[in-house]
């Protein structure tokens, strides 16, 4: 079973999508605080953490247009309009707990979204998530950068000159395909 944080940012995820959904088609009596309030009580037997679910949606609601420009920067070729609905709400889920709580350690924080975009999200969503996330904590300054191991030199070949195989002895052969004897075999 899913630990008690993981099914809150489960329940988040749920909440955030819905109400960006209903945000977007502009529809007209639209309560936060009652859809946070069903959401939570669907689950109320097994979440503990309800403070912490209503603390994640409020704040990313809050701070939504501070997330999204600071997200927009590191995934250039992406406009957030343009990404997934479930993955855009994972990334702001994701950017507003390492900016909002240290609670949890930013690894943690990464993972859980990964997993939230690999189980709800398309085939590359957990790649893509992983890989903001992972810039966002570094940019942040929650991470140090991670130099590349160093390789171990690799001698250059030059692509003008044929590489030179070692010739194989030859053994000259009779017409019925028998090794023919040599010179000094024959005159003996």
């Amino acid at each position: 079973m899913a630990s008690n944080r993981h099914l809150g940012r489960i329940v988040s995820l749920q909440t955030l999508y819905e109400l960006n959904f209903r945000i977007e088609v502009s529809e007209a009596d639209l309560d936060q605080d009652e859809i946070i309030a069903r959401n939570i009580g669907r689950y109320s037997e097994i979440v503990g953490d309800k403070e912490f679910i209503e603390a994640l949606v409020k704040g990313v609601i809050e701070k939504e247009t501070n997330l999204d420009a600071f997200l927009q920067p590191l995934a250039p070729d992406w406009p957030l309009d343009q990404i997934a609905r479930i993955d855009r709400t994972i990334l702001r889920m994701g950017l507003w707990e390492m900016q909002n709580t240290t609670q949890v350690p930013v690894k943690v924080v990464i993972n859980e979204a990964v997993e939230l975009a690999k189980a709800f999200g398309s085939d590359n969503s957990s790649k893509f998530v992983n890989g903001v996330l992972g810039t966002s904590a570094r940019k942040l300054g929650l991470v140090e950068d991670v130099e590349e191991p160093a390789k171990s030199p690799v001698k250059k070949v030059d692509a003008k000159k044929p590489v030179k195989k070692p010739a194989k002895k030859k053994v000259a052969e009779s017409e019925d395909n028998e090794p023919a004897e040599s010179e000094t075999e024959a005159k003996s």
